[in-house]
C-alpha cells in the first residue's frame, strides 16, 4: 500500500513538475523579447551617433543585455571577428548554433537581423533594426495577451494530469 501512495505521489510531482517546467519556459521567452528589444534599441542608438563597427557594437550591446541574448551576441561579435564566415548571416546562423535553449520566437527574430546586419548603409540597417524591434514586440504583446491565465493553466493541467493518470492507475 505504501509503494502505491509512493508512487502516486512521484506521478503527481513528475506531471506538475513538467506543468511549471512549460510555465517557466514561457517566462522565460517572454524575458529573452524583452532583453532583445533593449539590445536592438542600444544597438539603434549605438549606430546613429557613434557608427561602431559591427563586432565592437555586438559587443557593447552584450554587456549592457545579459542572458542568453547577451550570449548570442557575445558569440556573434567572435564570430564576426574571426570572419570564417563571409557575411553576418553566416555569422549569426554560427553563432545561434552555439546557444541551444533560445526560444524558436528569438531565434526567429536574432535571424532575421542577422539577414541586415552589415549588408546596407547606415538607415538600411537602421530601418532592419526597427523591423525586426517591431516583430519582438509584436511577439512580445502575443505571450504577454492572457500571460496569468496561460500560466496558471500550464501548471493546473501538469497538476490535473498527474491526479487524472494516478486515478487510472489506481
Amino acid at each position: 500500500m505504501n509503494v502505491k501512495i509512493f508512487g502516486a505521489i512521484l506521478v503527481i510531482l513528475a506531471c506538475g513538475g513538467m506543468g511549471f517546467s512549460i510555465a517557466a519556459a514561457y517566462r522565460m521567452e517572454e524575458k529573452a523579447l524583452q532583453q532583445f528589444i533593449s539590445a536592438l534599441e542600444y544597438m539603434s542608438c549605438d549606430l546613429q551617433y557613434r557608427m561602431t563597427s559591427l563586432p565592437e557594437l555586438c559587443r557593447q550591446t552584450s554587456s549592457q543585455v545579459k542572458g542568453m541574448v547577451g550570449e548570442v551576441l557575445m558569440r556573434l561579435a567572435n564570430e564576426l571577428d574571426r570572419q570564417i564566415s563571409p557575411d553576418a548571416e553566416s555569422c549569426m546562423h554560427a553563432a545561434l548554433q552555439a546557444v541551444p535553449h533560445l526560444p524558436d520566437s528569438v531565434r526567429d527574430n536574432f535571424l532575421m537581423l542577422g539577414q541586415t546586419l552589415g549588408r546596407f548603409h547606415l538607415t538600411g540597417q537602421l530601418s532592419g533594426l526597427e523591423s525586426v524591434q517591431q516583430l519582438c514586440r509584436r511577439d512580445l504583446e502575443g505571450l504577454r495577451a492572457n500571460r496569468d491565465v496561460r500560466i496558471r493553466s500550464y501548471e493546473t493541467l501538469g497538476i490535473c494530469a498527474g491526479v487524472a493518470l494516478v486515478i487510472i492507475f489506481i
